[in-house]
């Protein structure tokens, strides 16, 4: 699997980890539904962070569709609810 987080690439992220990443994604959400500005911070971190620990870097020269996109680390709390909202990034 593909993953883009937004502004500072893609990487190539095993399935395997796709459930750890979807309980994140979850939180988030449940975070932006509450109102929950700070919560949302620290699971977008979160989630950023764990892609770039468990993915391994593509190289900018390489063209590949992404799977996901994530979103940057500077994303306001008002446009994280058009993105974060039913099931999140990761259906389920």
């Amino acid at each position: 699997m593909i993953i883009r987080i937004l502004g500072e690439g893609q990487f190539r992220f095993d399935d395997s980890n796709l459930g750890d990443l979807n309980k994140i994604d979850n939180q988030i959400v449940d975070h932006v539904k509450n109102g929950n500005q700070d919560g949302f911070c620290q699971e977008l971190a979160r989630m950023i962070t764990t892609v770039k620990e468990l993915g391994k870097p593509i190289s900018v020269q390489e063209v590949i569709p992404s799977d996901i996109i994530v979103p940057p680390a500077d994303l306001s709390f008002q446009e994280a609810r058009n993105i974060f909202c039913n099931d999140g990034l990761i259906e389920g």
